[in-house]
């Protein structure tokens, strides 16, 4: 897994192309002093063992407990690496991740699944605003 996490004072979507076709419909959002995570799913994650989907949960925690926050959204983003999970399965790793932050106390949202979005973000010049890590 690959993770770009930033820190957004405004994080902001519009759906702008289908990708999956079974796909809900969905419409635009936003959220405010969130962390943000970029997740590509890749398919060591899905393996029996894998620590994947923890770390992404810890580090998620980690950011958010730094700036003081308790809203976490997470993004799809399979253009972190050339190896991809199948959209089902990462969907499935990110649904999980979801419930643990929620389950954790935090205020957890997902960009729409299965679209190319529309971005607006707004991100503080800040060492700690941009981390990547591969999990």
């Amino acid at each position: 897994m690959r993770v770009l996490f930033l820190f957004c004072e405004r994080f902001a979507w519009t759906p702008a192309m289908k990708t999956i076709e079974t796909a809900p419909e969905a419409g635009p959002g936003a959220v405010e002093r969130a962390v943000v995570a970029f997740v590509h799913v890749e398919p060591a994650d899905l393996e029996p063992g894998s620590s994947a989907e923890t770390k992404l949960v810890k580090n998620a925690k980690w950011l958010a407990r730094k700036w003081d926050v308790q809203r976490i959204l997470l993004h799809s983003f399979t253009h972190l690496g050339e190896a991809k999970a199948g959209p089902d399965a990462a969907r499935a790793l990110l649904a999980h991740a979801r419930e643990r932050l929620t389950g954790a106390g935090y205020e957890t949202v997902e960009t729409p699944w299965g679209y190319f979005l529309d971005l607006e973000l707004r991100a503080p010049g800040h060492p700690l605003a941009r981390i990547f890590k591969q999990l």
